[in-house]
């Protein structure tokens, strides 16, 4: 069975936690939600391999966004920490897994050419970082807390503050994808993509002070849960979500 069929049947069997394919207050899923049912695609021996060279070629240094530009520069905004877990559905650690994130700047601006709102661009921050679980499964980030941006899906419509996570398993077909959110965020109830989750309460970091290093750096912590009735809402075979 393919991963597409697999994720489709879980959605189909656990709508307490999977968004739906098509909600209609976030826009885009009425052109994207699939019109016909999911097929399944025989996978082939790339597909069947593990990351490989993605994961050998990861440094200690690609996990700091705030220098990681290579540029020399620090980036803007406030320094955050984020780090927690990566967990099976027993709550035991899964080591050696490869996490990458990506996010938009302070100034809620990514640096992509797509990306033309008036935000100014960061020349010292990529937006982009990656590390491997340690054998506990704790994976860890510094970064800069991104910044609100007007995305255009319904009248002054601005996203919440966001960080993507991919994780990836033992295959290249078997990645999962989903979004952090910081819990005192008032967007966050007027984004649909958030609400668009049965689940979303488990998309947003706790602020732990213990992580927070003084006069350096915020603290927050969020479990990425990937299997369970705690599961982590993931985004399943589908376009990534800006």
């Amino acid at each position: 069975m393919s991963l597409t069929t697999t994720i489709g049947a879980l959605i189909e069997s656990d709508k307490e936690v999977f968004p739906p394919y098509l909600y209609e207050a976030y826009k885009s899923t009425v052109k994207r939600a699939p019109s016909q049912p999911l097929i399944e695609i025989p996978l082939t021996i790339s597909e069947l391999t593990g990351p490989g060279p993605g994961i050998s070629a990861v440094t200690p240094e690609d996990a700091d966004l705030t220098t990681n530009a290579g540029t020399g520069g620090e980036a803007l905004g406030q320094r955050i920490i984020v780090t927690g877990r990566v967990l099976d559905e027993h709550g035991r650690p899964v080591p050696n897994t490869l996490v990458e994130v990506w996010q938009c700047n302070a100034a809620g601006r990514y640096l992509h050419r797509a990306d033309q709102w008036r935000g100014p661009l960061d020349p010292n921050f990529l937006g982009m970082g990656r590390c491997l679980t340690d054998d506990e499964g704790v994976y860890r980030f510094l970064t800069i807390r991104p910044g609100a941006y007007p995305w255009k899906n319904h009248p002054n419509a601005w996203r919440p503050a966001h960080i993507h996570f991919s994780v990836f398993g033992p295959n290249a077909v078997s990645r999962l994808v989903t979004q952090m959110y910081f819990p005192d965020d008032p967007l966050l109830a007027l984004d649909p993509i958030m609400q668009s989750s049965p689940a979303a309460q488990r998309m947003v970091a706790t602020y732990d002070h213990g992580v927070t290093e003084p006069e350096w750096a915020l603290g927050w912590r969020w479990d990425i849960v990937l299997r369970g009735p705690r599961q982590t809402p993931f985004e399943s075979e589908r376009p990534v979500r800006r």
